[in-house]
């Protein structure tokens, strides 16, 4: 059964794939997405931003731990015979931390989709390895790092953009309850992270969550944990480290939310736009990598 599905998935018939950079809650939310729409799905993880909303993401999956959203299940994979038995099936997704160099190496990637949301670094230009080039969030310019990208900040969210740049990081996050930034709690330094907590955990405001470089971190809220940083990883200085879901009975911190929801189904929408719409123009021979 695993040699048919390796055999099926090098084939010129295979379906077509997604490679997805990033194991967030937004990269999940349009793994699922894709999967539902019958793409074969690959989640490269990146460390950087740490993922905290491990409820609603496949990131747990790189520890073996079960990741489950919306009927489709995560699984670690690090070789190409394992990405090619899970890519196989209609109810799973390949996460794996694998970078995109590695994966460039297995067969045409017809779609990439930058869902990394690295506000404040420089994105590269991956357009001249890959059929259709997706970026979301801050810091994309179509025709420059992107083929078409999508808004992620609260008041565009999921807006498509088929011309021009991305809205700049704003800072602001998108209001949970009528709650905003005040929720969050974000790393004052670099170091390893330690906490004997998890998700869906309840807390009170002033609780100890854990420490960081020997500082201990207190829940901001009353509430419960909507995001937290997976124990022993380190956070880069100024990056959030924990969330906290104050809405009583109506938390939520599994699952898709509406926000990632929006981006993911726009997501879609703006792939099927690219494919249908555009002929693709020679481009020039592409640099190493």
């Amino acid at each position: 059964m695993i040699a048919s599905k390796f055999s099926a998935f090098f084939a010129s018939s295979a379906q077509p794939l997604a490679i997805i950079l990033g194991t967030n809650e937004i990269a999940s939310a349009i793994a699922v997405k894709l999967r539902k729409a019958h793409f074969g799905v690959i989640l490269s993880h990146d460390p950087y931003p740490p993922v905290i909303r491990r409820g609603m993401a496949f990131y747990d999956a790189l520890f073996d731990d079960r990741a489950v959203i919306d009927g489709i299940e995560g699984q670690r994979a690090e070789t190409a015979m394992e990405i090619a038995d899970i890519v196989g099936d209609d109810n799973r997704v390949a996460v794996t931390p694998l970078q995109l160099s590695d994966l460039l190496a297995l067969r045409r990637i017809p779609v990439l989709i930058d869902a990394r949301m690295q506000k404040r670094r420089v994105t590269p230009d991956f357009r001249f390895y890959v059929g259709l080039a997706v970026g979301l969030g801050p810091n994309f310019i179509v025709g420059e790092n992107c083929d078409i990208a999508v808004e992620t900040r609260p008041v565009k969210c999921g807006a498509i953009v088929e011309t021009g740049a991305t809205d700049d990081f704003d800072g602001v996050p998108n209001p949970l309850g009528g709650v905003g930034k005040e929720r969050f709690t974000y790393a004052e330094s670099s170091g390893v992270w330690h906490t004997p907590l998890d998700i869906g955990a309840r807390v009170f405001r002033g609780l100890s969550l854990g420490n960081l470089n020997g500082a201990t971190i207190v829940a901001p809220l009353d509430g419960v944990l909507r995001g937290l940083a997976r124990d022993g990883v380190f956070v880069p200085q100024g990056v959030k480290l924990l969330e906290v879901d104050q809405r009583g009975r109506h938390a939520r911190w599994t699952g898709l939310d509406a926000r990632a929801r929006r981006i993911a189904d726009s997501t879609v929408q703006a792939i099927r736009q690219a494919q249908k719409r555009r002929k693709r123009a020679p481009r020039s021979a592409p640099a190493a990598l």
